[in-house]
């Protein structure tokens, strides 16, 4: 998968407690007085730890957001195994199609990507998905259907929504999500 950036190292000890509480500092400040309202100096009160550590370990607000973006972006599970490649395919479509082209989701998607220069949040982002496609594509292949190749997903599924979420997002529904697996599972 290339290489590792800082977003998936899980770090130990006090560089752990550190980023956890600052990530939980950034979620509750959001919710409590609004993302635009953020500082760095109240993000470090709430975390109990210095604005100087913030800035050493992030470098500014807009990079602690990004980090904070793609981490709410990783999901929590596996996809759900329904039994078909187009069962499975098809209720993930949906599922992250209503998470990304949420207020939230799209408020995350604009964070990993603003305070991301070299293109590294974009990339983790992308392979989460990439990831949770695979799962869905090796399961198929170990009960024998056939199945298209995980690019191929991410070219014809997960592109066009991506594409409709960030700039084109009416009639991004449920619908939209299925007529994209039918259309990649009938080539």
């Amino acid at each position: 998968m290339g290489s590792v950036s800082r977003q998936m190292v899980r770090p130990g000890g006090r560089s752990a407690r550190v980023q956890a509480a600052v990530h939980t500092a950034v979620r509750e400040l959001a919710s409590e007085v609004g993302r635009d309202a953020l500082t760095v100096p109240m993000v470090a009160q709430r975390a109990g730890v210095t604005p100087s550590t913030i800035y050493r370990r992030w470098g500014d607000l807009q990079v602690l957001l990004s980090d904070v973006a793609v981490e709410r972006l990783r999901p929590d599970t596996e996809p759900e195994d329904l039994g078909t490649l187009a069962s499975d395919l098809t209720v993930w479509a949906e599922q992250f199609l209503d998470e990304m082209s949420s207020p939230a989701g799209r408020a995350y998607i604009r964070d990993a990507l603003l305070g991301d220069p070299d293109g590294g949040n974009a990339g983790q982002c992308s392979a989460y998905a990439a990831e949770q496609i695979d799962v869905i594509l090796r399961r198929a292949s170990e009960r024998g259907e056939p199945a298209p190749g995980l690019e191929t997903v991410v070219d014809q599924v997960v592109a066009p929504m991506m594409y409709r979420i960030l700039f084109r997002p009416d009639g991004l529904d449920a619908a939209y999500a299925r007529l994209l697996v039918a259309g990649v599972l009938s080539r």
